[in-house]
C-alpha cells in the first residue's frame, strides 16, 4: 500500500499554496524552549502547523526518520531544522491530544488524524442524510472514490480511516458495516 508522506509532497507547489504561520519564519521556533509556559505555546504552535500542513496535503502517514527533511520541519529559507528528538516531543504531544497513533513500537511511522475517526463519520453522515440516501448499502471504495462522492471532503479518504469513521457511525447506531461478496459494505440508517 502506498502511503504519501511528508517529504513526498512536492515543494515547489507547498510553498505556493500552504500559508505557514508567522513562528515558521522565526528561527527560536526551531529549538525547543526551555520555560514552561513558552514550551507549551510552541508545542501547541507545532501540532497546529503539522495538522494544517498535513490536512492541506491529504497525508495521513509520517516517516518520522524522512519528517526532519520535510518542509514542515526545515526551512531552508531561513535555515533553522527542528531536531529528530524535538519532532518526537511534537509528535508525542499529537499522540496526547488524540492526533497521532504509532504504527510500530519502534516509533518510526505514524498515522496523523487531522480529523478523528467520529469527525469523518459525522461529515459521512451529513453528506448521506443530505443527499437523501439514508437506507442505502455503499461499497466502501463508493463512498471514498465514488463519483458520488467526488468534490467531497472525505473523497479519498484512506481505507483505514474510512473503516474508523464508519465504526464510529455503527456505534451510534447510524450505521451497519456488512461483508459482501467483493468486500466490505456499510448500510446508512
Amino acid at each position: 500500500m502506498f502511503f504519501r508522506t511528508l517529504t513526498a509532497v512536492n515543494t515547489a507547489s507547498t510553498a505556493m499554496s500552504f500559508e505557514w504561520p508567522w513562528q515558521y519564519n522565526f528561527p527560536p521556533f526551531f529549538t525547543l524552549q526551555p520555560n514552561v509556559d513558552t514550551r507549551q505555546k510552541q508545542l501547541a504552535a507545532w501540532c497546529s502547523l503539522v495538522l494544517s500542513y498535513c490536512r492541506h496535503h491529504k497525508l495521513y502517514t509520517v516517516d518520522v526518520m524522512e519528517a526532519q527533511e520535510s518542509p514542515v520541519f526545515n526551512n531552508k529559507k531561513i535555515e533553522r531544522k527542528l531536531s529528530v528528538e524535538a519532532i518526537q516531543v511534537v509528535f508525542e504531544e499529537l499522540r496526547k491530544k488524540g492526533n497521532l497513533e504509532w504504527l510500530d513500537k519502534n516509533k518510526s511511522r505514524c498515522l496523523v488524524m487531522w480529523r478523528r475517526p467520529e469527525e469523518w463519520g459525522k461529515l459521512i453522515y451529513q453528506w448521506v442524510s443530505k443527499n437523501g440516501m439514508n437506507n442505502t448499502v455503499f461499497t466502501l471504495y463508493e463512498l471514498s472514490n465514488g463519483d458520488d462522492t467526488d468534490g467531497e471532503e472525505f473523497h479519498g479518504l484512506e481505507d483505514w480511516m474510512l473503516q474508523r469513521s464508519l465504526q464510529a457511525l455503527q456505534a451510534e447506531g447510524k450505521a451497519e458495516i456488512i461483508t459482501m461478496d467483493d468486500g466490505k459494505g456499510v448500510k446508512f440508517f
